[in-house]
Formats: structure tokens, C-alpha cells, sequence
């Protein structure tokens, strides 16, 4: 059996955790309840280092590769929502290519970002929808970010999230997707159910990828 650790919780259920995997001396805890497997946050970068891996990204708005990358959560956004809707774009980074393709095709997206688009009045605003993209796997403190998310969504808005979701089946140790220094929480299926019982979203559905909720 592994070891249970009890000084660290769960950073988004705040549940018990095992110690899961140590891998190139970081240690990563798995979620008794929600079954989601984290980094320790005592191994999590500084923002200055964060930013400056950011920096190191090549997100080109111009790539077809990075555009098709990010197509299943355009094509969910435009299945679902009016171009008339309201749309915020959370986390865009330095190349907000899904913004960039939805407001080619009529919406209206603004872009929000702790390093590159900081303007906090995002935040006195409400919205139908909002996309993160490849971005709730760097939150630091899960559930207060699903808060707000939930809290500046309009009633019946939705949240798109993309990311790679984890499960039993991937081999952690040689998954690609928890090398990224700045990934610190990776999500069980069981933690967006978690999410939508006790964060109250009233739908959740799994598209791949992309996660859509449902206030």
C-alpha cells in the first residue's frame, strides 16, 4: 500500500493523499477521492520561472498545427454559442490562437492573462461562455479558480477546458504531459464530476479534450 501523506491535501477536493510517483527527484501525490494526481507544491516554479517558460513557448496563431490542435474547442464554442455571446478567453498566453480563430469567424473574445493580457476589469464583467485552453492544469489552487470561473460565467454560460485528462491506464512515469515543469495538477475524470456536484455547474460533458461545463 502507498504511504499516505498527511500534511499535504488534495489541491483541489482537499482529500488524503498518497505519494504516487517520485520522477527526476519531484514528487507527485494521487487523490484518495477525486483520484487526480498532483505535483508537491513545494516543487511548484516561482511565477518569475513560470513566466519564463512561457516565454520559451512558440505559440504562433499563424500555425496550422497549433490551429488544429485547438479546433475541437473552437468547433464546441461554435456549436454551442451565438457569435452575439460574450466570450473571455482565460489564461490566453502569449498566443491566443483559439480567441484568434473564434473572432476570425464573428465572436467576440476578450483575453485575459496573469503575464500577458493582465487587465483585472475582466473581472467585473460576466460572460456566456469562457475557454481554457491547455491552462486549468496550471492552476495553483484548483477549486478557487473554478470558482471564479463559475462565478463570472451568466446563467446557462458555459466553460470549455481543454487538457489531457489522466487516468489508470497512462504510465505517469513516461507520460510526456507531467514533464512540463509549469503542468501541476492533472485531472481524473472523477475531478471534474467533483467539480460540477460541489462547485455547482448544473451540466458536465466530456468532448476528448474538451470539457464543457454548464452554470
Amino acid at each position: 500500500m502507498m504511504q499516505v501523506t498527511k500534511s499535504i491535501i488534495c489541491l483541489l477536493c482537499g482529500s488524503r493523499v498518497n505519494i504516487f510517483a517520485v520522477v527526476n527527484g519531484k514528487k507527485y501525490y494521487r487523490c484518495r477521492s477525486c483520484r487526480s494526481v498532483m505535483l508537491d507544491p513545494a516543487a511548484h516554479p516561482s511565477l518569475e520561472d513560470e513566466k519564463l517558460r512561457y516565454d520559451q513557448h512558440n505559440n504562433d496563431i499563424n500555425d496550422p498545427r497549433y490551429q488544429n490542435f485547438v479546433m475541437p474547442l473552437v468547433e464546441a464554442v461554435e456549436k454551442d454559442c451565438s457569435v452575439e455571446g460574450k466570450g473571455l478567453d482565460f489564461g490566453a498566453g502569449s498566443g491566443p490562437v483559439a480567441a484568434a480563430i473564434l473572432g476570425e469567424r464573428g465572436y467576440k473574445v476578450t483575453l485575459y492573462d496573469i503575464f500577458y493580457h493582465p487587465d483585472q476589469s475582466v473581472f467585473n464583467k460576466s460572460y456566456d461562455y469562457i475557454i481554457c485552453s491547455e491552462v486549468i492544469e496550471h492552476f495553483r489552487s484548483p477549486a478557487d479558480e473554478f470558482r471564479k470561473l463559475r462565478r463570472l460565467l451568466r446563467q446557462g454560460g458555459r466553460l470549455y477546458c481543454m487538457t489531457s485528462v489522466y487516468s489508470e491506464e497512462i504510465d505517469f512515469e513516461n507520460w510526456h504531459y507531467k514533464d512540463d515543469p509549469t503542468h501541476l495538477f492533472f485531472y481524473h475524470r472523477f475531478a471534474f464530476k467533483w467539480i460540477k456536484e460541489n462547485i455547482k455547474f448544473s451540466e458536465l460533458l466530456f468532448k476528448g479534450r474538451v470539457i464543457i461545463y454548464r452554470r
